[in-house]
């Protein structure tokens, strides 16, 4: 069975931002056990779907957040060879 994910999200169009900013890979978390405290919070009551979507969701949200096509491919290349 397929599942489905939607996912809406609005961005303002920005001036171009040059796009050679490095990926950081310097601790860069104000709180990580915070971060990853509230993360498994957000799923406790989740089952393994809800949990997998859920991930989707945030993932779009972060990258949406970073912005930059140059790091995210970063990103995406340093955890699949992790």
């Amino acid at each position: 069975m397929k599942r489905g994910i939607t996912t809406t999200i609005t961005t303002a169009r920005t001036p171009a931002v040059k796009e050679h900013t490095p990926m950081t890979t310097a601790p860069n978390l104000q709180d990580p056990d915070g971060f990853y405290e509230a993360w498994l919070a957000a799923q406790e009551s989740m089952n393994d779907d809800e949990s997998a979507d859920y991930n989707a969701r945030l993932v779009l949200l972060l990258a949406n957040q970073i912005g930059s096509h140059q790091v995210l491919r970063a990103c995406i290349d340093a955890a699949r060879a992790a």
